[in-house]
């Protein structure tokens, strides 16, 4: 678990520095008592403080809740609360440091919600890294819960985070988002209309449901009133999770993490965007001030790079990553995402132009049945464009000199036995066997031979690179270490 820090007034890590983590005697004494909120104070305070969803998407808490509180009228059915605690997303920590400290602050917003929608159920779900369970589970031991709340545990994975997932895997169903749209407002977990949200956005729905929207509003912008809670990890000196007022400049930030200077910060997370560091000397901690350099707040991700690692090699492993993380259940997914990672593969080796990047990413934007596909398209090419100088100097074939670090956050980087294929010229016939074994990562030329990328197989092809050696009629193929 990173420290935590903290930039002007402290709510949702208030008596992290007394208590560290506040069982339900620390957490009353820091946060004084709560009590149940009608459903229309509860939408007017929602409204009046522009509270938004905290995962990634911003969706507007209070439009969720009014679509439950009208599906359940329209349906005559009862109302279940889920909290999306799994964040499963390798460089997020915030809700992890919420349920591992401030556990209560989260019941408390998901209780309050329940009382609203008169709920049957509130459902948290956390990843199966055992991180977070524990202190949710001895919360839920020291406090009496206004419905029976169960904890379901999902796998760690990128994907099962999404919203639609979430549900499915409360359901029994695979854990991987619908292949149609729908509304959880109207049907969700056992066919109930669902209220669901992040963990962090509860935890802000009890500190305003304690102050008040005028008082919650006396942090923040006007445009985006209270706190948000950022992880900044990467090349920063002194990585933690930060809690600081919507509008503080993102300089403040970087300076008290000590962020090194450096080519590019990531901001959103791998579905948001690259900036470069002269436009995070601009930017504020906002969705809208994010937002007007370019980038994007997402679920609140601040991962910097400094100059002892290659960008785009940096890139190319998030982006192999996020191929591997799809639900493989449509097209744009399935085999568009592998596409764009070896697009950006062979941009990184100096093999082909940005323009192959731009296409592939262009061939999947829009067209997938969650948002995996847009938000991986997006990350990708705003970093073809912030390290359009490193871009550059692979043209060249040489690279920048750099090794990548592997500062992403990724699980199991940087690989600790990087492989990649090569090819006896005078040995391979053009049998063409490798490509059909492993499409993602080798395709025919124009001439019928086998054309791959120069880099490291992902560790998600490794096997299938492993089976196209085998099947070579003419032992032309071949895995070996990468230098």
């Amino acid at each position: 678990m990173p420290p935590v820090a903290c930039i002007g007034e402290a709510r949702l890590t208030a008596g992290f520095a007394e208590f560290g983590r506040l069982d339900l005697m620390a957490h009353e004494d820091v946060h004084g008592p709560i009590g149940p909120v009608e459903p229309a104070a509860l939408l007017r305070l929602a409204e009046a403080i522009d509270l938004k969803g905290k995962g990634g998407a911003g969706f507007p808490f209070a439009r969720k809740l009014r679509a439950v509180l009208e599906s359940c009228e329209r349906q005559d059915l009862s109302a279940v609360v889920v909290v999306n605690a799994t964040e499963g997303e390798p460089a997020s920590w915030k809700d992890k440091v919420l349920l591992t400290r401030a556990p209560h602050l989260v019941l408390d917003g998901a209780a309050l919600a329940a009382y609203a929608l008169d709920a049957d159920e509130i459902v948290i779900g956390v990843s199966d890294d055992e991180i977070g369970r524990p202190s949710l589970t001895e919360a839920l031991q020291e406090r009496r819960m206004p419905v029976p709340t169960t904890v379901v545990t999902v796998p760690h994975r990128f994907i099962s985070g999404e919203g639609g997932a979430l549900v499915n895997g409360i359901n029994g169903l695979p854990h991987i988002p619908p292949g149609t749209k729908k509304r959880s407002s109207d049907s969700g977990v056992g066919g109930l209309p669902t209220l669901l949200s992040n963990a962090e956005t509860y935890a802000q729905l009890a500190v305003a449901a304690r102050l008040g929207p005028y008082e919650y509003a006396a942090l923040g912008t006007d445009d985006e009133p209270g706190t948000v809670l950022l992880t900044v990890t990467g090349s920063a000196a002194r990585p933690a999770v930060v809690e600081c007022a919507a509008g503080t400049p993102l300089r403040d930030i970087l300076d008290l993490c000590e962020v090194p200077d450096g080519p590019g910060i990531l901001v959103g997370g791998y579905h948001g965007k690259w900036i470069s560091r002269e436009a995070a000397e601009r930017a504020e901690v906002s969705r809208k001030g994010l937002a007007a350099v370019g980038g994007a707040l997402g679920a609140g991700i601040v991962v910097p790079l400094g100059h002892d690692t290659c960008p785009l090699g940096e890139t190319a492993q998030v982006v192999r990553y996020l191929a591997g993380e799809s639900a493989g259940q449509c097209g744009p997914c399935k085999m568009g995402l592998p596409d764009l990672a070896r697009a950006v593969d062979l941009a990184t080796a100096g093999s082909a132009p940005v323009e192959v990047v731009r296409a592939a990413a262009g061939d999947v934007k829009g067209r997938g049945a969650c948002s995996h596909p847009d938000g991986t398209a997006r990350f990708a090419l705003s970093a073809m464009e912030v390290f359009a100088d490193d871009l550059r100097l692979h043209a060249t074939g040489e690279g920048c000199g750099k090794r990548v670090k592997g500062v992403m956050g990724l699980p199991g980087a940087p690989d600790a036995n990087p492989q990649k294929l090569t090819l006896d010229w005078s040995r391979c016939d053009g049998h063409g066997l490798c490509a059909h074994v492993v499409p993602d990562f080798i395709r025919l030329d124009g001439n019928g031979y086998p054309a791959f990328p120069p880099t490291p197989v992902p560790s998600w092809l490794r096997q299938g690179a492993l089976k196209a050696v085998k099947v070579c009629p003419e032992l032309a193929l071949r895995l070996v270490k990468a230098e």
